[in-house]
């Protein structure tokens, strides 16, 4: 039996919200609770990585809140990106001291998680060399960035499932020019349920974090 996770899937938050459950989380995780693995949607929202380029975000800030989106600057790594509707975020909290692990493992890891749901779904993807992320040959189907502070992860993956692409128009995602979004609907030409797509990503995460899931009263989920 692999170490016991806590699954929470809380539907649609704000990402301030979400933000702010994931600090309490990870407080607790230092204390020595067991770790956590959110699974939820965001309102359209713009968030700038601890290190992102504010050259890549395009499109005047006033005009992103305009187009009603939320613009915020995160404590994450990683450049600027979107979430929004028809995107499963995933934020696992977890002690990799504990595990014995470092940032690097724990990233190539969240990237198995979302190959191995893409793969139940027939739709191949893989790594990039020096690009985090989940990639449908040179388009990006799955973002990664992630803040270790004190041995403990916050932040995490989004997979694109049948978000509205047109948003990643506004910006340069990832800070990576030229570089193409993509979805599982345009990949596979098939609206998937993000619930379907959720219980994929918990399977997917039990496996490769070798972890069994235990579900709260906050939604339904998969064991491992």
């Amino acid at each position: 039996m692999g170490t016991r996770i806590t699954l929470l899937r809380p539907g649609r938050v704000a990402y301030r919200d979400a933000w702010r459950m994931q600090q309490r989380i990870a407080d607790e995780v230092r204390g020595g609770a067991p770790g956590t693995l959110i699974l939820l949607e965001h309102p359209p929202v713009y968030t700038l990585g601890s290190r992102g380029d504010t050259g890549s975000m395009t499109t005047p800030e006033g005009l992103l809140r305009a187009a009603g989106a939320e613009v915020v600057q995160s404590d994450r790594g990683g450049d600027i990106t979107f979430h929004g509707p028809g995107q499963v975020v995933g934020y696992p909290i977890i002690n990799l001291r504990a595990r014995g692990e470092g940032p690097a493992a724990h990233v190539r890891r969240l990237e198995q998680v979302m190959l191995g749901a893409l793969a139940e779904f027939g739709i191949a993807a893989d790594r990039s060399a020096g690009r985090p992320g989940a990639w449908c040959g040179d388009a990006k189907i799955g973002a990664i960035g992630v803040r270790v502070a004190r041995g403990v992860t916050m932040h995490g993956f989004a997979l694109n499932v049948d978000v509205d692409l047109s948003w990643f128009d506004r910006i340069v995602p990832c800070g990576l020019a030229g570089v193409r979004v993509t979805s599982m609907r345009e990949q596979a030409g098939v609206t998937y349920g993000a619930g379907d797509v959720q219980d994929a990503l918990a399977r997917s995460f039990a496996r490769v974090f070798d972890a069994e899931l235990v579900v709260t009263e906050t939604g339904a989920g998969v064991g491992s």
